[in-house]
């Protein structure tokens, strides 16, 4: 854990890999799919400044 900011890596699981890929397409960027993966098999949370991520019904917060 980053004691300064109190973050821990989330690592990427084939569970991750698999959900990603199984995303419909709403947006193009496969990085910003993978949070979305990660965010909602975690039950996380994406501060972001995409609107469009909210489309895959992940909760975010916009930034």
């Amino acid at each position: 854990m980053n004691e300064l900011n109190r973050f821990e890596p989330l690592s990427i699981t084939i569970g991750h890999v698999y959900s990603a890929g199984t995303l419909p397409r709403h947006h193009d960027d496969p990085f910003d799919r993978m949070l979305v993966a990660q965010a909602l098999a975690e039950g996380l949370t994406i501060v972001t400044r995409d609107p469009r991520l909210g489309g895959y019904g992940v909760a975010t917060l916009l930034a």
